[in-house]
């Protein structure tokens, strides 16, 4: 199961470098001595980077949100993550906060 989550964060276009090279790392320390740290860095990424929905929500009215997505799709994105907030989300819903979700509570 823990590749299988490593492997999402790889294949989450919203995962920043840093927990890509976590997860990258730790694929690469699977059945060596060094998995269990590898693990563990791996998490304490994840935990730093997860997003909470409040501030999902406050980074999609910023002008820098419009710049990097359009207005259009910035103002759909904002509507979705309050509606989600509305139905109890605590974080981000992009794959990068999800796959950090997903170890956080895996681990």
């Amino acid at each position: 199961m823990k590749k299988e989550l490593a492997k999402a964060v790889l294949d989450a276009f919203s995962a920043c470098p840093e927990f890509k090279e976590a997860a990258q790392s730790y694929l690469d320390s699977v059945g060596t001595e060094k998995e269990a740290e590898a693990w563990s860095a791996l998490v304490a990424e994840a935990e730093a980077d997860i997003i909470p929905i409040d501030g999902a929500i406050a980074f999609f009215k910023t002008d820098k949100a419009m710049a990097i997505f359009g207005e259009d799709v910035a103002k759909a994105k904002l509507a979705e993550t309050e509606k989600n907030k509305a139905n109890g989300e605590k974080y981000c819903g992009c794959p990068g906060c999800k796959a950090a979700k997903d170890i956080i509570e895996y681990k």
